[in-house]
């Protein structure tokens, strides 16, 4: 005979996933209702796509190669066509314009919020399942979409309270080309090789010059053991772009308009090629554009340390920095980096269609950004009360309908309600629970107050804080504090008298902590 204990399920979340609290759901609501507000002042509309997508039209664009599945959750359908989990909102994006590019207005100004997944190695704040909230412009070629891209990202980062905390930093993917020709990476150059020195670059905010240097050159073993294999490349081609990385200006790296300058001693200079020329050009008009708009350098600023690893990009590359110094898991001061990000990808709907369908666009990671928020203390929350609980003192089917009306009734007049569900038999344990919910108020009514026409409305709250000063049964018997005996036909009316009361005392506790 088998034991029953051993064919207990242990229950467990996979590696890399994470459940939500009530609490983190109505945040994450708020804020992107306050993200959404910012999107549609600017034009953008809503759209939605599937989380599972053919794997080949999702395409292999993840930086995370050696990885199973090159970074994402395959499956193979029943007709044996391989579907994966999203691993971003973009891709579905051009398969979703390329499938309607008959019937969709252009430009196609979208936004989207949805969950993507990674199959990636799960770490401290990098989980496998992620949210993501984008916005982006399909069918504008020219670098002014760009630009408006950088303010509107600027502009949701102070709707949620930030500003003056964030700078989006702006680079161009043709600067990084032109760079990589000219140390020999050019087009025509090992694929994998240029893709490896981009990775490299796009960690300099994380591992700073002696990181990037380790993985430009042999490689690097991080903190774990786990080794990172290199680019592989000669001395004077690292030291060109950690120069670039560190140079905080582009201007600064420009000598006579045809070279770029290196201060690193016998370093030859870099000679200027069609790329660094398109690209500078380039984020010369969007700096003249954002500046021209309002937005200082403070808020967006060229930056030739932005690479951003996703491999489609074409043109400009943005992202936003949060930079305010937070404290981590090992109680050391740092800055919480980027919250997302984004550029241009003028091929990627042109996998479907062969036709040049020029897009930009940018993601902020929800979750990363909520994280901020918490931390500077602006991670609003609407207020939502617990539920008034009605109590339930007789378990036949006459009494329990009464309950459930007076419930009903509650819930009618738009007060949030619900009736005790459990073993009603021990009317302690209704109260015990009405206590660890934190619900504000109870109803009560027994056969005495029913047979009067009456109910008794017990203020929890301010119940709860009258305990802590009676100290005697007797006390307690005589005062019955925060409790009211009403009419059963008053009971809404009392109970928003009650709850509005109490909201008072809340905000005069607001008022006076602040």
């Amino acid at each position: 005979m088998s034991n029953p204990k051993s064919q207990k399920l242990k229950a467990r979340l996979p590696r890399g996933f994470v459940d939500r609290s009530a609490e983190e759901i109505r945040a994450s609501e708020h804020m992107l209702a306050k993200i959404k507000g910012v999107y549609e002042l600017y034009g953008f509309e809503p759209i939605e796509t599937p989380a599972f997508e053919y794997t080949d039209c999702l395409g292999k664009f993840l930086p995370d190669t050696d990885r199973p599945n090159a970074g994402v959750f395959s499956v193979q359908d029943d007709d044996e066509q391989w579907m994966s989990l999203r691993y971003d909102l973009t891709a579905p994006l051009a398969r979703h314009v390329a499938e309607h590019i008959n019937e969709i207005q252009l430009p196609f100004r979208s936004y989207r919020a949805g969950w993507v997944f990674r199959n990636e190695k799960p770490g401290p704040g990098r989980f496998r399942q992620f949210m993501q909230f984008d916005a982006d412009s399909v069918g504008a070629p020219g670098v002014g979409a760009d630009a408006e891209m950088c303010m509107m990202f600027a502009d949701t980062l102070d709707a949620l309270g930030l500003k003056g905390k964030y700078v989006v930093r702006v680079n161009n993917r043709k600067v990084l080309d032109g760079v990589l020709e000219a140390i020999g990476l050019g087009a025509d150059a090992d694929t994998e090789k240029r893709l490896t020195v981009l990775r490299a670059m796009d960690k300099f905010d994380k591992f700073g010059s002696p990181g990037v240097r380790l993985l430009l050159a042999e490689g690097r073993k991080d903190e774990s053991g786990d080794f990172t294999k290199g680019a592989g490349l000669p001395q004077a081609a690292i030291d060109a772009i950690i120069e670039i990385l560190e140079s905080g200006s582009l201007e600064a790296l420009l000598a006579d308009g045809e070279t770029l300058a290196f201060k690193t001693p016998g370093l030859a200079a870099l000679p200027m090629n069609a790329a660094l020329s398109d690209g500078f050009t380039e984020l010369k008009i969007i700096s003249e554009l954002v500046r021209g708009a309002g937005y200082g350098a403070d808020r967006i600023r060229i930056d030739p340390s932005v690479v951003r690893g996703l491999e489609y990009y074409t043109g400009p590359v943005y992202e936003a920095e949060l930079t305010f110094p937070v404290t981590n898991e090992k109680g050391e001061v740092v800055q919480f980096g980027s919250v997302g990000g984004g550029g241009r990808y003028d091929g990627l709907v042109k996998r479907f269609t062969g036709r040049d369908v020029p897009a930009t666009g940018f993601s902020i990671g929800v979750s990363r950004l909520m994280s901020a928020l918490k931390n500077l203390g602006k991670l609003d929350v609407a207020e939502v009360l617990e539920p008034v609980l009605v109590t339930v003192m007789d378990g036949d089917v006459a009494a329990l309908a009464r309950y459930q009306a007076m419930t009903q009734q509650l819930r009618a007049a738009g007060i949030r309600a619900e009736m005790y569900q459990g073993n009603w038999k021990k009317f302690g344990n209704q109260l015990k629970y009405a206590d660890k919910r934190g619900c504000p108020l109870a109803i009560i009514q027994g056969s005495e107050e029913r047979a009067s026409g009456e109910i008794q409305i017990k203020d929890l709250i301010e119940g709860k804080r009258l305990s802590g000063e009676i100290t005697d049964n007797v006390t307690w018997r005589e005062s019955r504090p925060a409790q009211e005996t009403v009419r059963e036909t008053d009971l809404v009316e009392t109970v928003r008298k009650m709850l509005a009361a109490q909201a008072e005392d809340r905000s005069r506790v607001a008022r006076t902590d602040a």
